[in-house]
């Protein structure tokens, strides 16, 4: 699952509906639903991360895109009795990517992503997951972040040399007819066109407490070429009318592939 859980806002009138005390409830009645055993958070605050691993029993990676590793995270979710960390890292989305906190080509904020090794505890099978967060401004920025993303994916980048069945996680803020997801798309696939089944429309993921409707899917799931897609879905659940954010969640059921020898 993917879904930018919309960071606390402490400004807001009272019966707002982005006001965290008000949705978080939402948000854990989503997650225990789905139990997702992988699950990229964006714009998620320690307070945020800590109701979703008390919900859901999750352990998590990941720092905040600030230079000192504060602020907002787009952490990597995961559910200890299944997946084991291989190994991870967090970098920038920037010429800089070693540098915390690092920005470039008009990117408005600092964005980062999180890139892990797992190995799934039921058939030792290893694979990759990355998660991010694109710029909501620069058309560059986010042009860019996705040629190194690319790069991430097919293991031709820093040292992650090693190809492994990889999923990228995120939300873009750009549809699925923008550049970034054309560059994106030419080594992994879009889990909601791939996959065998659907099981919900294909509602806006950016839904700003509306009621679901269609429209663009700015969250997405890819996918490399040698992972089925079972089934997708966008969670665009209401309790009482209160989403649980102004993102609704993305998931899917992913096949891996047969551990070769």
């Amino acid at each position: 699952m993917t879904w930018n859980v919309r960071r606390p806002v402490p400004t807001l009138r009272r019966n707002s509906p982005d006001r965290w005390e008000r949705r978080r409830s939402v948000v854990r009645a989503v997650l225990q639903q789905a139990r997702p055993s992988l699950l990229g958070v964006q714009e998620a605050v320690p307070e945020q991360l800590a109701w979703i691993a008390e919900s859901t029993g999750a352990e998590w990676i990941g720092r905040g895109r600030s230079r000192d590793g504060g602020g907002e995270h787009c952490a990597v979710l995961y559910d200890p009795s299944r997946l084991r960390v291989l190994r991870w890292e967090q970098h920038a989305l920037s010429r800089t990517p070693a540098v915390a906190g690092s920005r470039s080509w008009g990117s408005a904020l600092p964005r980062v992503f999180v890139v892990a090794d797992f190995a799934d505890r039921a058939t030792g099978i290893a694979f990759r997951v990355i998660n991010t967060h694109l710029d909501h401004v620069s058309p560059l920025a986010r042009r860019r972040s996705a040629e190194l993303l690319r790069r991430v994916a097919r293991a031709r980048w820093g040292t992650w040399r090693d190809p492994l069945p990889t999923v990228l996680l995120g939300d873009a803020n750009a549809s699925t007819r923008s550049v970034a997801f054309r560059i994106l798309t030419v080594d992994l696939a879009d889990a909601w066109t791939a996959a065998a089944r659907r099981s919900t429309p294909e509602w806006g993921t950016r839904s700003a407490y509306r009621p679901p409707r269609p429209g663009r899917r700015i969250d997405w799931i890819l996918a490399s070429p040698d992972i089925a897609v079972d089934d997708v879905a966008i969670a665009a659940v209401r309790i009482d009318g209160r989403a649980g954010s102004d993102h609704d969640p993305v998931q899917a059921v992913l096949r891996l592939p047969a551990r070769s020898r």
